[in-house]
């Protein structure tokens, strides 16, 4: 079992990876805000989707995914079109230039990280990719399990959204 100190360590260390988040985050198309470009990347990854799901993986208010669709459908990133199994809701799917500037956008990313990370050994590059994954899923696991709204040991609130 772990000890505090480890576990401190570790809390210090996932915040030092935010500010790498946010570095890479700043590496984004022209014409689009970092929210927009993580819109690009979850339709990217889970293909068409409806604004109510798209908010969900965000993990945001609906107005605020609103504003990114708009953005997005303005840029002719995305469509939105009628959903079949209900009229009045609609499908965000990538179009042709949203598909390429995501393409861009990942390609710019991974060349980034390859150059900070050039002198890591695959094996080492492939080990930081697994505990990754795994510590997601735990995690992910862990606030699942949770309802939301629920009163933590410490007095405050905590909503379960999922990671994006």
């Amino acid at each position: 079992m772990a000890t505090t100190a480890l576990h401190e360590e570790l809390v210090h260390q996932l915040a030092a990876i935010g500010s790498v988040r946010r570095e890479l985050g700043r590496i984004i198309p022209p014409g689009c805000s970092a929210g927009c470009a993580t819109a690009l990347i979850m339709l990217s990854r889970h293909g068409a989707l409806t604004i109510g799901r798209l908010t969900e993986l965000l993990g945001v208010d609906m107005s605020v995914t609103s504003r990114y669709v708009a953005q997005l459908t303005m840029l002719h990133w995305v469509d939105r079109r009628p959903d079949p199994a209900d009229r009045r809701s609609r499908i965000l799917r990538l179009t042709a230039d949203g598909r390429a500037r995501f393409a861009e956008l990942n390609e710019r990313r991974t060349t980034e990280l390859a150059a900070r990370l050039a002198d890591w050994s695959d094996e080492d590059i492939s080990q930081l990719a697994s505990l990754l994954s795994r510590f997601r899923t735990d995690f992910d696991s862990a606030w699942a399990e949770q309802p939301t709204g629920v009163e933590q040991t410490d007095g405050t609130q905590h909503a379960s959204t999922p990671a994006v």
